[in-house]
Protein backbone atom coordinates (compact mmCIF):
# COMPACT_ATOMS: atom_id res chain seq x y z
CA UNK A 1 0.00 0.00 0.00
CA UNK A 2 1.43 3.50 -1.17
CA UNK A 3 1.10 6.47 1.84
CA UNK A 4 0.91 8.91 -1.29
CA UNK A 5 -2.33 7.06 -2.35
CA UNK A 6 -4.20 7.28 1.21
CA UNK A 7 -7.13 10.14 1.38
CA UNK A 8 -9.38 10.87 3.79
CA UNK A 9 -12.73 11.96 2.95
CA UNK A 10 -15.03 14.21 4.67
CA UNK A 11 -17.95 13.10 5.66
CA UNK A 12 -17.11 9.76 5.65
CA UNK A 13 -15.39 7.69 8.48
CA UNK A 14 -12.17 5.70 7.99
CA UNK A 15 -9.64 6.04 5.37
CA UNK A 16 -9.39 5.36 1.44
CA UNK A 17 -6.83 4.22 -0.88
CA UNK A 18 -7.20 5.62 -4.23
CA UNK A 19 -8.31 2.91 -6.93
CA UNK A 20 -8.40 5.07 -10.05
CA UNK A 21 -9.59 8.76 -11.33
CA UNK A 22 -11.87 9.86 -13.74
CA UNK A 23 -13.19 13.74 -14.78
CA UNK A 24 -16.00 13.55 -12.18
CA UNK A 25 -14.74 11.71 -9.44
CA UNK A 26 -12.41 9.24 -7.46
CA UNK A 27 -12.80 5.71 -6.89
CA UNK A 28 -11.58 4.49 -3.32
CA UNK A 29 -11.19 1.65 -1.60
CA UNK A 30 -12.35 1.78 2.20
CA UNK A 31 -9.15 0.18 4.09
CA UNK A 32 -11.43 -1.60 6.86
CA UNK A 33 -13.79 -2.66 4.84
CA UNK A 34 -12.80 -3.31 1.10
CA UNK A 35 -15.52 -1.78 -0.83
CA UNK A 36 -15.09 0.62 -3.47
CA UNK A 37 -17.52 3.94 -3.76
CA UNK A 38 -16.90 7.20 -6.11
CA UNK A 39 -16.30 10.22 -4.35
CA UNK A 40 -17.45 13.04 -6.44
CA UNK A 41 -15.73 16.82 -7.03
CA UNK A 42 -18.27 18.11 -4.42
CA UNK A 43 -16.61 16.34 -1.66
CA UNK A 44 -13.28 17.46 0.01
CA UNK A 45 -10.38 14.91 0.06
CA UNK A 46 -7.86 15.30 1.92
CA UNK A 47 -4.48 13.17 0.96
CA UNK A 48 -2.38 12.51 3.91
CA UNK A 49 1.53 13.10 2.59
CA UNK A 50 -0.24 16.89 2.04
CA UNK A 51 -1.36 17.13 6.28
CA UNK A 52 1.19 18.56 8.80
CA UNK A 53 1.15 19.17 12.35
CA UNK A 54 1.60 22.42 13.33
CA UNK A 55 5.22 23.01 16.13
CA UNK A 56 6.62 26.11 17.16
CA UNK A 57 9.00 26.23 14.44
CA UNK A 58 7.95 24.07 11.32
CA UNK A 59 5.03 22.45 10.15
CA UNK A 60 5.60 18.74 10.78
CA UNK A 61 4.12 16.22 7.89
CA UNK A 62 1.81 13.67 9.26
CA UNK A 63 4.10 11.01 7.70
CA UNK A 64 7.12 12.26 9.98
CA UNK A 65 4.67 11.95 13.07
CA UNK A 66 3.42 8.51 12.25
CA UNK A 67 6.93 7.52 11.59
CA UNK A 68 7.74 8.70 15.57
CA UNK A 69 4.54 6.73 16.58
CA UNK A 70 5.68 3.75 14.49
CA UNK A 71 9.11 3.79 16.51
CA UNK A 72 7.27 4.77 20.16
CA UNK A 73 4.66 1.84 19.83
CA UNK A 74 7.44 -0.68 18.16
CA UNK A 75 5.12 -1.37 14.96
CA UNK A 76 2.21 -1.87 17.41
CA UNK A 77 -1.13 0.13 17.62
CA UNK A 78 -0.73 3.44 19.84
CA UNK A 79 -3.35 3.60 22.56
CA UNK A 80 -7.32 4.46 21.79
CA UNK A 81 -8.44 7.18 19.85
CA UNK A 82 -10.98 7.30 22.65
CA UNK A 83 -8.98 7.50 25.86
CA UNK A 84 -9.11 10.63 27.93
CA UNK A 85 -8.29 13.75 26.48
CA UNK A 86 -5.32 13.47 29.08
CA UNK A 87 -3.74 10.80 27.93
CA UNK A 88 -4.26 11.43 24.54
CA UNK A 89 -2.43 14.60 24.70
CA UNK A 90 0.28 13.46 27.36
CA UNK A 91 0.94 10.66 24.15
CA UNK A 92 1.18 13.08 21.67
CA UNK A 93 3.42 15.85 23.80
CA UNK A 94 5.71 12.44 24.26
CA UNK A 95 5.74 11.75 20.40
CA UNK A 96 5.91 15.73 19.13
CA UNK A 97 7.14 17.66 22.68
CA UNK A 98 7.02 21.18 20.78
CA UNK A 99 3.19 21.12 18.89
CA UNK A 100 1.35 24.27 18.95
CA UNK A 101 -1.20 23.33 21.56
CA UNK A 102 -3.22 26.61 20.94
CA UNK A 103 -3.14 25.11 17.26
CA UNK A 104 -3.52 21.70 17.54
CA UNK A 105 -6.81 20.05 19.15
CA UNK A 106 -7.44 16.96 21.14
CA UNK A 107 -10.14 16.66 17.79
CA UNK A 108 -7.42 16.73 15.57
CA UNK A 109 -5.23 14.50 17.98
CA UNK A 110 -8.01 11.94 18.17
CA UNK A 111 -7.88 11.88 14.31
CA UNK A 112 -4.44 11.63 13.79
CA UNK A 113 -4.32 8.78 16.59
CA UNK A 114 -7.22 6.51 14.92
CA UNK A 115 -5.82 7.30 11.44
CA UNK A 116 -2.18 5.76 12.69
CA UNK A 117 -3.72 3.12 14.53
CA UNK A 118 -6.08 2.12 11.00
CA UNK A 119 -2.85 1.95 9.07
CA UNK A 120 -1.12 -0.32 11.85
CA UNK A 121 -3.81 -2.65 11.54
CA UNK A 122 -3.87 -2.93 7.45
CA UNK A 123 -0.35 -3.52 7.74
CA UNK A 124 1.07 -0.77 6.79
CA UNK A 125 5.40 -0.16 7.13
CA UNK A 126 5.94 3.65 8.06
CA UNK A 127 9.85 2.52 8.48
CA UNK A 128 9.89 1.51 5.23
CA UNK A 129 8.10 4.50 3.46
CA UNK A 130 10.35 7.09 1.98
CA UNK A 131 9.12 11.18 1.93
CA UNK A 132 7.74 12.48 -0.96
CA UNK A 133 9.32 15.42 -2.35
CA UNK A 134 6.79 17.63 -2.98
CA UNK A 135 5.51 19.93 0.11
CA UNK A 136 2.05 20.90 -0.40
CA UNK A 137 0.62 20.53 2.92
CA UNK A 138 -2.54 21.41 4.83
CA UNK A 139 -2.04 21.88 8.18
CA UNK A 140 -3.68 20.34 11.25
Amino acid sequence: MEFNKIIAVSGKPGLFRVVSQSKNAVIAESLIEKKRIAINTTQHISLLENIAIYTYEEDMPLLNVFKIMFDKTAGKEALSHKDSSKNLTAFFTEVIPNYDDERVYVSNIKKVIQWFNLLVKTGLDFSKIEESSEKNTEEV
